[in-house]
Formats: structure tokens, C-alpha cells, sequence
């Protein structure tokens, strides 16, 4: 990572970098409250994570922060020493001489944490600035990235690993060492060491929620295994570089006629061939050991559920039969399921019906419908036909009887009624053909 990389990125980052009034500002120590520089180191605070998590950077020296990403013409914020204390003090950035080390034991782990939390304020801002810093959120991501890679790669609920592997895993020895601290203090990862003919360090991963058990023998074991297949691998890789490196020569050989060189290398590729053949050999044998063990694990795991689960029923006073019962019930549910997936899949599947065919039936049902409304409105407008009449009937017999009470004769009553219903009778036709106008 450049610094002209660094410059582009913030002059993206920030708008109004290249404003010398504004950076004028931005470069000025703090002073009074803290409520008065509070946007001001927010802003800075912001722009160092965002940089660190851009370029993917795990450790820095603070000096390269100040000197090198900030440095305007030679022009440096004088604030970026108090920004970075305050920093440190809340938890965003770690000092390197603070990490737990992970090969020494669990008391001095510990000790040397509450050591590190009871002198962490105390510590002056020009000591924190001659030590390298380690970004904490970036840590903690990193650390997910390598138990989410070791996951894929495993079925197990913990791994065994080699020291190198997981600084590859890391990207660098002291990133490793940093992820490796954050992993053992938070009880995920395990450091152990064999002495062998060599001297082999790996470690011991968790990869349930669960903490990382504790080491055994058999790990030291699988340890050695994983170290002894990966040496493989690497003299299987040198030696199929060679047998390239030989199969080239001896048909360039062949093609300038010189059948002395060409044969030369012929014998150089048949020991090649010959030695990747042994490696491959002991390279499956190592596997299948691990694999023997890594399915003993499994079955081990399988044994205590059930015992586990036995131990359950008989506290619980289940019966044999009952569990049964329980058990054809889930497999005719389960069963239920996939025929309701099959109907679905099978109903998703019309390659054999025709869009001419759908048209159709579809219009079939648009007549359908509209007949079905029809006479929906025709019995409707029919039953409020017959309760008019029955209302303009009895309103017509109340008016003559109350005509009659007054001491009207039968006369002008019949008349008046006639009258009134005649009245009544082009309101309910005009109202009736409104109805049959709109149910068309």
C-alpha cells in the first residue's frame, strides 16, 4: 500500500481535502472540553477505520499514520497524537505489547490481562505512539473470516491446525499473532507445540459456539499428521515443478536432435515419476488416517446422544412404544411433505398445455362469471320488484283506512289511492329500469 494510494482514497473520501481552509481547521490541536473537538475527532476516528478497513490493514505504526497518510506538503495534524490516545482508550485500537501471549499458560494469560486493563489509561500518548497498533474491530472480523474458512473445510465442531497454515489464513506472521491472542482470550483457539524431529506448532480451533476443549494427546497426534500431510503436499508440488521442468527439456531435446540430452532428461522424468508415485502413496495414508479418526470423533459424538437420549427417556418414564409412535408420526409427516412438494413441482411444470388452450378456458370462465352475475341481478332486482309492490299496496290501504278515519267516503278515498299509487308507480318503473341499466 502506497501512500498516493492512501492520498486518492481520502481525496474521494473526503470532499473538501483539498480546501486549505478547512484542512487548516482539521489540523489544529485540540483544546478546551471535550464537547468543543468532539466532530473533529469523530471525523478523524472515522476516516483512520475506514482507511484500515479499505486496504484491509490489521497492524500499523502510529508514526506511518501521522507521517505518511495525513502528510500535506509536510504539514501533519497536530490533534492525531490526542485522536489516537483517546483511541486507545476506548477500545477502537490495541497496543502490540498488550496482546495476551497465547504460549504461555492460562494463569499468566490472565494475569497479564488485568495487568494490561489496570495500566491502559495510565499509559502517555508518546508511548503509545513507539509501539505498533492493533485496529480491534478488524480483528474480530478477521478472526470470524478464519473460523467461517476453517468451517467449510471441516465437519467437526473443533480443528487442528499448523502454525503456518493459519498465518496463510491470517495473511502474515504478526496478523496471526494478533487473531491467535483474540482467539485464546476469548477461549477459541488453543496454541500447542511437538517436538519431534522438528519442532511442529499448530493449534486448536473451535468451531461450534462452544470453547475450544482442552488438549490431548490424540491432538498432539492429529497434529503431527496434518504437519507430516502438508510437508507432502508441498514435496508433491516440487516434484511434479520438476517433471515439468524435465518433460520440457527432453522434447526441446528431441526436436534439436540431441538424443544424448533428451535421453538424460527421460531418466530425470522417470525418477520424478517414480518419486511422485511414493508421495502420492503416503499422501493418501495420511489422509485416511485422519479420516479414520476425524469418523471415530463422529461416531464418539453419536454415542453420547444416545446415551444421553436413553438416559432422557428413562427419566421421563417413556415407554419404547411411545417413542415409536412418535417416530412413525414424524416419517408419515415428512412423507406428507414431499408428495405436497411433488403436487407443487408437478403443478409448476405446464410444458404440455398450450396458450391457445388456456385462452379459452379462460374465456369459458369470464362467461361463466358474467352469467352467474346476470341472474344474481335479475333475482335481486326481481325480489325488490315484489317488496315495492307489497309497500305501495299497504301504503295505499293505510291511506284509506286513513281516509276513512277522518269520515271520507269510499269515493274519493278509492280516488285519492288510486291517485297516490298511480304517483308511485313511474317512480318505481323509472327507479326499476335504473337498476337493469346498471346490472347491464
Amino acid at each position: 500500500m502506497s501512500s498516493s494510494s492512501v492520498t486518492e482514497f481520502i481525496t474521494n473520501e473526503v470532499p473538501d481535502w483539498s480546501d486549505d481552509v478547512v484542512t487548516s481547521a482539521r489540523f489544529k490541536a485540540f483544546s478546551g472540553q471535550r464537547s468543543d473537538w468532539e466532530p473533529k475527532f469523530q471525523f478523524w476516528r472515522d476516516l483512520i477505520l475506514k482507511i484500515a478497513r479499505h486496504f484491509d490493514l490489521l497492524i500499523i505504526h502510529p508514526s506511518k499514520i501521522k507521517h505518511e497518510w495525513f502528510n500535506r506538503g509536510g504539514l501533519t495534524p497536530l490533534c492525531l497524537d490526542h485522536v489516537l490516545f483517546v483511541m486507545y482508550n476506548e477500545g477502537d485500537i490495541i497496543r502490540s505489547a498488550d496482546l495476551v501471549d497465547p504460549t504461555s499458560g492460562r494463569l499468566s494469560q490472565l494475569f497479564r490481562k488485568v495487568r494490561s486493563l489496570m495500566a491502559g489509561t495510565m499509559i502517555p500518548p508518546e508511548v503509545l505512539l513507539k509501539d505498533h497498533v492493533i485496529f480491534a474491530t478488524h480483528m474480530k472480523d478477521k478472526a470470524a473470516e478464519v473460523i467461517k474458512h476453517l468451517s467449510e473445510s471441516h465437519w467437526t465442531s473443533s480443528c487442528i491446525i499448523t502454525m503456518k497454515k493459519f498465518q496463510d489464513l491470517c495473511g502474515g506472521k504478526d496478523e496471526a499473532s494478533a487473531v491467535l491472542s483474540y482467539l485464546s482470550g476469548c477461549g477459541k483457539a488453543q496454541y500447542l507445540s511437538i517436538s519431534k524431529k522438528d519442532f511442529i506448532e499448530g493449534l486448536k480451533v473451535s468451531l461450534s459456539l462452544a470453547a475450544v476443549s482442552s488438549i490431548s494427546s490424540l491432538d498432539c497426534d492429529v497434529l503431527h499428521l496434518v504437519w507430516t500431510m502438508e510437508k507432502l503436499q508441498q514435496q508433491l508440488d516440487v516434484t511434479d515443478r520438476h517433471y515439468e521442468m524435465s518433460r520440457k527439456s527432453a522434447l526441446f531435446s528431441l526436436q534439436s536432435g540431441n538424443k544424448t540430452v533428451a535421453l538424460r532428461h527421460a531418466r530425470q522424468l522417470k525418477l520424478a515419476k517414480e518419486s511422485r508415485e511414493k508421495c502420492t502413496s503416503l499422501l493418501n495414508r495420511v489422509e485416511e488416517v485422519l479420516s479414520v479418526i476425524e469418523n471415530a470423533e463422529s461416531t464418539k459424538k453419536v454415542s453420547e446422544a444416545i446415551q444421553i437420549g436413553a438416559q432422557a427417556i428413562k427419566k421421563n418414564k417413556i415407554n419404547v412404544e411411545e417413542v415409536q409412535i412418535c417416530l412413525e408420526e414424524l416419517e408419515h409427516s415428512i412423507d406428507m411433505q414431499k408428495q405436497v412438494e411433488k403436487v407443487l413441482e408437478s403443478g409448476s411444470s405446464d410444458k404440455g398445455i398450450d396458450d391457445e388452450d388456456i385462452e379459452e378456458e379462460f374465456k369459458k370462465l369470464e362467461l361463466e362469471v358474467e352469467s352467474e352475475n346476470s341472474q344474481v341481478m335479475i333475482l335481486k332486482n326481481g325480489v325488490n320488484e315484489a317488496e315495492r309492490e307489497t309497500l305501495s299496496s299497504e301504503s295505499a290501504e293505510s291511506l284509506s283506512v286513513a281516509f276513512s278515519s277522518l269520515g271520507l267516503g269510499d269515493g274519493p278515498t278509492r280516488a285519492s289511492a288510486s291517485a297516490i299509487q298511480a304517483s308511485v308507480e313511474p317512480f318505481r318503473n323509472k327507479e326499476s329500469e335504473n337498476r337493469m341499466a346498471e346490472a347491464a
